[in-house]
């Protein structure tokens, strides 16, 4: 007797076959979280040397007006590492919810409000990449602060406020370290303030 059909089991068998096959072939959706850190973070800084061609802070009548610039400030409270952007208007040195750059994406403040507070999960690389540490040369001896001057030029500012030191020619370097997936390197070069992430 000729059959035309498959039966029921013949059916199963195969629907679970191609069931195998597509879960195996399926790419991973996880996403790398230090390479998401190092492109937000890399993001955010090209977004600090934007607030600062934008918003010129020179004002010749202030002879601290440079304290004034849009700024992104790195951290680390605990074990928590973070950021703000800012620019200090009031010149306290800290950043207030008032001074704090806003994501044009989400509408968040990009920062904590002042430095005892905690940090918003916008700019928060701990708990939510898993960074557990932040080095470099851009935040080595005390300086923790990156600012841009109208023309975009990219400044190191020690905690006091002072951007004095240009960044030098080589560029300079914040580096994002995770437990497992190891390290990204995020370079600021000179003048122009390029900013270019290598893993």
């Amino acid at each position: 007797m000729k059959r035309f059909a498959f039966t029921m089991l013949e059916l199963v068998f195969v629907i679970i076959v191609i069931g195998i096959l597509a879960v195996l072939a399926m790419p991973n959706f996880r996403g790398n979280p230090l390479q998401t850190a190092a492109e937000q973070v890399a993001s955010h800084i090209r977004y600090t040397q934007h607030l600062a061609m934008v918003d010129d802070k020179f004002d010749p009548t202030d002879a601290t007006w440079w304290k004034e610039r849009w700024q992104i400030r790195f951290l680390t409270n605990g074990a928590t590492n973070y950021y703000d952007i800012f620019s200090d208007v009031n010149q306290g040195g800290n950043s207030d919810e008032i001074e704090e750059a806003i994501d044009p994406l989400t509408h968040e403040r990009l920062g904590s409000g002042n430095t005892l507070n905690t940090p918003n999960n916008s700019v928060n690389l701990t708990d939510n990449y898993g960074i557990t540490a932040i080095a470099g040369t851009c935040i080595i001896g005390g300086t923790n602060k990156i600012g841009f001057d109208q023309l975009g030029r990219p400044y190191l500012g020690v905690s006091a406020g002072i951007f004095s030191n240009s960044v030098p020619v080589g560029g300079c370097t914040i580096i994002l370290q995770h437990q497992t997936d190891g390290n990204a390197t995020i370079t600021i070069h000179p003048e122009t303030g390029y900013v270019s992430v290598a893993y």
